[in-house]
C-alpha cells in the first residue's frame, strides 16, 4: 500500500471547530435561550470563534 497524501482525512481539531454548534448545547453553554442560540448558529454557521462572541454578548 502506497500513502496516497491527495487523500488524507482532516485533523480531529479542524473538523470540530469547523462544524456549526447543536442549538441545545450552545443555548446551555451560554445560559440563553434556544431561539437565540438558533439564530445565532444560523448568522454564524460554522465559525464558532464568532457564535462564541454572539452568545457571550447575549447570555445574563
Amino acid at each position: 500500500m502506497t500513502n496516497d497524501k491527495t487523500k488524507r482525512i482532516q485533523p480531529a481539531k479542524e473538523a470540530v471547530t469547523e462544524a456549526p454548534y447543536e442549538v441545545i448545547y450552545f443555548a446551555k453553554k451560554h445560559r440563553i435561550s434556544n431561539e437565540d442560540a438558533r439564530d445565532i448558529i444560523e448568522k454564524h454557521g460554522a465559525n464558532r470563534k464568532e457564535a462564541d462572541k454572539a452568545g457571550r454578548r447575549i447570555s445574563v
